[in-house]
């Protein structure tokens, strides 16, 4: 279907889920798009992500819905297990209420880079390095890094899509230690090729001790996804040595045991895996003059609170419908589209302490909480009072954010 333009033009800054959403939506209402990515290729594959209610949504009016599909099996059971092997029912995400999907992150860019229309203009190995706005347009100076030059253009609306660490906020918003809070924790993810022993190909796997645990993600149709999250005092050290002997060290020094051991020996063999740490982001506003920011740039929440894919859908959909609403009112825009982000965001902020607990208990009495809630999950009688609770609580992940009465 052809696009009317409307005469405006929007550099986006960053090829992930927030970038890709945003840009699609904008040259739906009528914007040219360029985006700019770092790496020199469109990244593939990535790690377990949960896709709510609010990133369906968006992915549906965005028209995406379908390509990114779901990997959510439908005999999924977690298990809680120890070193010694002991295993009783867990709770993972294909038990949370309302079901979420269970995909790859790439699932998701993959289907919403196939739907940009080819006057979406990308380029690769390129990145912002200055940022200057006036009355009417935001300059930027961009770099390619393959060729080594630079050029300078002039925008109507700059979107910092490019992550935690973003290159955008630092130009326009200041350094990353007045937006970036360390948790003191570091996760570390790759994928297997296939299950570990003694479980069914579709069954979730949680080993959660004071301050670190591993996570098993399974899918439908492939091997399953790993995680490891610990807490750390020293948060350079753990990147002074290669990855797998942090995770080493962070998990003794008592005997890994069998599960354990295998999966440190797993993630030691795979040649691609993430290692991090973790951060929040926290700004008093999302957007100065020209230049807004999207998804993590703006307010990583981190994987803790599982929404970080559906955050950034429904964010860039929204974006691009506030600047259809406002059509000659760029501030205007702006200021709506964060005005109905902000309290879905907000919520997640203030939720974080009860879903990190599920991730990993950072206390020997949290721990005693947090066993107690899962075998009480699967009580005869409390268990559906307790899942009841549960869907109260969720409600804000599973909200559409729908502008259309709004």
């Amino acid at each position: 279907m052809a696009v009317q333009g409307s005469g405006r033009r929007a550099l986006v800054v960053g090829l992930g889920v927030a970038g890709i959403s945003a840009a699609l939506r904008l040259r739906q209402v009528g914007w040219e798009a360029v985006v700019v990515e770092r790496a020199p290729r469109r990244r593939s594959g990535g790690y377990f992500i949960g896709l709510f209610g609010s990133g369906a949504a968006s992915a549906e009016r965005l028209g995406v819905l379908d390509a990114i599909g779901d990997r959510r099996a439908s005999d999924s059971v977690f298990y809680e297990v120890d070193r010694a092997g002991r295993r009783h029912r867990g709770m993972g995400f294909t038990d949370l209420p309302n079901r979420p999907r269970m995909l790859l992150r790439g699932d998701v860019e993959a289907g919403l880079f196939e739907a940009l229309p080819p006057e979406v203009e990308v380029r690769f190995s390129t990145v912002p390095t200055r940022i200057v706005q006036d009355a009417d347009k935001a300059e930027v100076t961009l770099r390619d890094q393959t060729a080594g030059t630079t050029v300078t253009e002039r925008y109507d609306l700059v979107v910092g899509a490019d992550g935690l660490r973003s290159t955008v906020r630092r130009l326009v918003f200041g350094p990353d230690a007045n937006h970036m809070h360390s948790l003191d924790h570091i996760i570390a993810a790759t994928l297997l090729d296939e299950q570990v022993g003694g479980f069914g190909p579709h069954d979730g796997v949680v080993l959660a001790e004071v301050g670190r645990a591993a996570w098993i993600w399974p899918f439908a149709d492939r091997g399953p996804s790993l995680l490891f999250t610990y807490h750390t005092n020293d948060m350079d050290g753990q990147f002074r040595r290669p990855a797998i002997e942090s995770l080493r060290r962070a998990f003794g020094p008592r005997p890994a045991g069998p599960l354990l051991g295998e999966l440190l020996d797993r993630f030691e063999k795979s040649d691609d895996f993430l290692f991090d740490s973790v951060h929040q982001v926290r700004m008093r506003q999302w957007y100065h003059g020209r230049v807004v920011l999207l998804g993590d740039a703006a307010w990583c929440m981190t994987l803790y609170s599982g929404l970080g894919t559906s955050a950034a859908l429904a964010g860039g959909e929204l974006l691009g419908t506030m600047l259809e609403r406002h059509h000659d009112d760029l501030p205007a825009a702006l200021g709506d589209w964060e005005r109905r982000m902000r309290p879905y965001i907000d919520f997640q902020y203030d939720h974080l302490g009860p879903e990190r607990l599920l991730f990993v208990p950072s206390t020997r009495p949290q721990q005693v909480v947090r066993s107690t809630l899962l075998r009480m999950r699967w009580a005869p009688v409390v268990g559906p009072a307790l899942g009841y609770l549960m869907a109260a609580s969720n409600l804000m992940k599973m909200k559409n954010l729908d502008v259309a009465a709004a």
